[in-house]
């Protein structure tokens, strides 16, 4: 191949990469009089081409009306995450969603601190009587746990006004073949008897740990690029999110990795 002909294709391949890129931040959907905006960042960005290495993710979501009302409740959500990223658990503390049922942020934190993975914030709002509307707001805390015999994160939310109320929200981990290799489940429990929806939830997950006498990293990954390329643009989430009445949205974060240069090589 000539040197004009292999500047044409980079140039090809350059001009789609940006594509993609200006794509990635395409992230609200909106259907039905229902609008979401779903984010997720990872860091670093520099990564290993092929051994994984430590990560954390941030990752919410902001859920509205389109007509400024109150929106229905979020009732299931699905999220899958690339296959170049992956989810350590082994020896690390569990908590259950037993645990923490009716406790405070403190509570929560005293009874399962050492299985935290996250921490972030969360709005809720609720729906009063005479179509009142009121906006609440706290801290957000993500736990390592079992969910259904399957490995699982449980995400705790407190309430302290107008009314005191927990909720639990836990998510199942599983992993199967393709390019999104690891999903996340969840029903999410009614909250305030119904009357509350989730309309905002931001949360900074990751850690690492020390079993077996070595370092751990709760969340890690790799930037799966072609050799020879010094990064790669790549789908890294795909959400689907279903509220009371049924309705389903669907949404796919692309974002970019760069190939990390091995210590040494300068």
């Amino acid at each position: 191949m000539g040197t004009r002909r292999r500047i044409a294709t980079l140039a090809l391949l350059l001009a789609a990469c940006g594509a993609l890129a200006a794509g990635a931040g395409a992230e609200v959907i909106q259907s039905g009089g229902v609008r979401v905006n779903f984010h997720a960042e990872f860091a670093p960005v520099a990564l290993p081409r092929e051994t994984p290495a430590p990560i954390t993710v941030d990752v919410g979501g902001k859920i509205s009306s389109t007509n400024g009302g109150h929106p229905p409740a979020l009732r299931q959500m699905r999220v899958e995450l690339n296959s170049a990223g992956r989810i350590e658990t082994r020896g690390l503390p569990a908590c259950t969603g037993s645990l923490l049922q009716s406790t405070s942020t403190t509570a929560a934190l005293e009874r399962c601190g050492p299985a935290q993975v996250g921490t972030g914030t969360f709005q809720v709002q609720l729906g009063l009587a005479a179509g009142k509307l009121t906006q609440v707001d706290g801290r957000a805390l993500v736990f390592n746990g079992r969910v259904g015999g399957h490995a699982g994160m449980l995400i705790h939310i407190y309430v302290t006004s107008p009314v005191r109320v927990t909720l639990v929200i836990p998510l199942k981990i599983s992993r199967r073949g393709g390019k999104f290799g690891t999903v996340l489940t969840t029903n999410v429990p009614s909250l305030a008897g119904g009357s509350g929806s989730i309309t905002d939830l931001q949360l900074k997950i990751g850690r690492s740990y020390t079993y077996g006498g070595r370092r751990r990293s709760y969340l890690s990954a790799a930037c799966a690029a072609p050799s020879g390329f010094p990064g790669i643009v790549f789908s890294f989430a795909r959400g689907t999110f279903t509220f009371t009445g049924g309705q389903t949205m669907h949404t796919t974060l692309t974002r970019e990795c760069q190939v990390r240069k091995p210590a040494g090589s300068g």
